[in-house]
């Protein structure tokens, strides 16, 4: 068996059926499908019982969040490639092939990210693989453009979860996926640190999966979403940024936390926003010892990647006008 394909549920039912069946028709059959769920209360696990007998099912008895879900399907995996993939997603006939023969390529490659376009609007991209900024935000490449686009394969600061799939081995030496996330970044932070160990992320266009979108999350609030991801860069920050690394680009960090302050005031939740991240301090207090430690051998790793987060603040920009120039159009 060469690939585990471990899929998060949290009151997902309506979902499963499609997932579970493009797996099923797949044109790379030599794999598992590990399907956990957080708890559900809408008949899941039930209902996986008797329509996917097939299926290896691992059941929380509450909602531990994203991290904690992934983290039980890649440790019960057989594979020495992990799969994540989010129940939310109908992946095209040759996802696993694609995303398999892409990480067999290379073993300094850590993950690799499928080409998602959105299930509703299947001419857009939804996710081509993600970068990182100088701002303190994570981005989406290429979201909303046309599906014509993003055709090369190519390095990327980190590989989107809800598609992707991971070499199970160096999990061992990063750490796996930070439980204290919860939800939200926690795929940036894992690919922060397999980057600071040496390792390479890349975008697979070939691997075509269709994403609706917040399937997993979509009982919470938008503003949840975004208060979570508030807190949750604060410790990102902290847990991968070396002291001067964050004085370096404090200037960056501040214009991006006052913008994103302005546009939670204006949307009437500023004091919540401060709370997010009063409560990411809280949480790097909380977890200290998570820290990835600075050592000499990693200054090369650092340089690269400030590089391509001064990169990737200059692709923010120029996707902000992209998106911005459609929706004049």
């Amino acid at each position: 068996m060469e690939v585990s394909v471990v899929i998060p549920n949290y009151n997902g039912k309506h979902f499963l059926k499609t997932c579970l069946n493009a797996l099923k028709h797949q044109s790379f059959q030599d794999m598992e499908v590990i399907v956990v769920d957080n708890g559900s209360t809408d008949g899941s696990m039930d209902y996986l019982e008797k329509y996917f007998p097939w299926v290896h099912v691992i059941g929380m008895f509450e909602n531990y969040g994203f991290s904690r879900a992934v983290n039980e399907g890649i440790k019960a995996a057989k594979a020495p490639y992990v799969i994540l993939l989010n129940n939310d997603t109908k992946p095209g006939r040759n996802f696993v092939r694609e995303l398999y023969l892409g990480i067999e390529k290379d073993e300094r490659l850590f993950s690799c990210s499928a080409k998602m376009l959105k299930y509703h609007l299947p001419e857009k991209i939804d996710n081509a693989g993600d970068y990182y900024s100088t701002l303190g935000w994570a981005f989406a490449r290429g979201e909303y453009a046309n599906k014509k686009a993003y055709r090369k394969e190519q390095d990327v600061f980190s590989s989107c979860a809800g598609a992707a799939i991971y070499r199970k081995k160096i999990f061992e030496t990063i750490g796996y996926f930070d439980e204290a996330h919860f939800a939200y970044l926690e795929d940036i932070d894992v690919c922060f640190r397999a980057r600071i160990y040496g390792y390479r992320n890349r975008y697979l266009p070939k691997a075509l999966v269709y994403h609706v979108g917040s399937g997993t999350a979509d009982a919470q609030p938008n503003q949840f979403r975004i208060l979570k991801s508030a807190r949750n860069s604060v410790y990102l920050i902290y847990k991968n940024l070396p002291p001067l690394m964050v004085l370096f680009n404090l200037q960056h960090l501040l214009i991006g936390y006052a913008y994103q302050l302005a546009k939670a005031v204006k949307k009437g939740y500023g004091k919540e926003y401060l709370k997010a991240l009063w409560d990411g301090g809280k949480l790097c207090l909380e977890h200290s010892e998570k820290r990835v430690k600075f050592q000499k051998e990693h200054i090369k790793e650092y340089l690269k990647i400030e590089g391509e987060m001064l990169v990737g603040t200059v692709l923010r920009l120029a996707e902000f006008i992209r998106v911005r120039s459609d929706a004049v159009q």
